[in-house]
């Protein structure tokens, strides 16, 4: 009788009795996790969809069609909804029952209230980051209006032309005055609130009074407040300046 004992089969069955060699094929691509993937497309779709919404690529009330979108953003159709949920949940689209998504609607209440909302949240964040702020939050403070400014100094035409960067460096500038902010849901529902407002200040971006140049002094009176740890007077100017630039895109709705 052969009592020679049998040699273990893999968990998949497969039996390496007399095998001695098992070779990998270095050459062939590793596979990557779909679930993976499928999270790193949503987050940038997420991303894309709020751009183009508070940029009016999609105008308010507009239908979001998935045939549409999901050739517009390369994705599926699952990770199409997932990501319009989100901006449901964020005020940017809405859902309606056997109609689908649409982008959210403007109105001046909505704005009003909005404008009411941030500027408490913007005037507590500054204070805060004026008392924890560091030689590097002054830093770039400074920098990011040095890069605002190149564009506000422009003529009114070249300023037109290239409002899409104002748009992403007004941003940058009024995030490094609260960057050194240590409330971080502070920091999230201010961001919130930011991108609701620049939704609305789109409809001003072709105006004369839209862009005035007393806005971009404005600015520089911010920068300099903050600089000089004159949390109430950096506070008040930005209230000033936030109420003045939601009135004028109010008018205009």
């Amino acid at each position: 009788m052969n009592t020679r004992p049998r040699a273990a089969a893999t968990p998949d069955g497969l039996d390496l009795r007399g095998s001695t060699t098992l070779t990998i094929d270095l050459t062939k691509p590793v596979r990557q996790e779909p679930a993976k993937v499928e999270q790193s497309g949503g987050r940038d779709v997420v991303e894309r969809l709020r751009s183009d919404i508070v940029s009016s690529v999609f105008e308010p009330e507009t239908r979001l069609k998935f045939a549409d979108m999901t050739k517009r953003y390369d994705v599926g159709i699952g990770t199409l909804r997932e990501g319009l949920s989100q901006l449901v949940s964020e005020g940017f689209v809405t859902l309606e029952a056997g109609k689908g998504f649409r982008v959210a609607p403007v109105s001046g209440e909505e704005l009003i209230e909005i404008t009411e909302h941030f500027i408490e949240l913007e005037k507590r964040a500054i204070t805060d980051a004026i008392a924890h702020g560091d030689d590097d939050w002054e830093s770039h403070i400074v920098s990011s209006h040095h890069r605002l400014n190149i564009i506000e100094k422009l003529s009114w035409p070249e300023r037109i032309e290239r409002h899409s960067e104002w748009v992403q460096r007004h941003r940058e500038f009024h995030e490094s005055l609260v960057a050194a902010c240590r409330g971080k849901w502070l920091f999230k529902l201010r961001s919130l609130m930011f991108n609701q407002l620049d939704r609305y200040r789109f409809v001003t971006k072709m105006a004369p009074q839209g862009l005035g140049k007393e806005k971009f002094e404005e600015h520089r009176q911010i920068m300099l407040a903050a600089l000089d740890r004159d949390a109430e007077k950096a506070s008040a100017l930005i209230e000033h300046h936030i109420r003045d630039t939601s009135e004028r895109a109010r008018t205009m709705l």
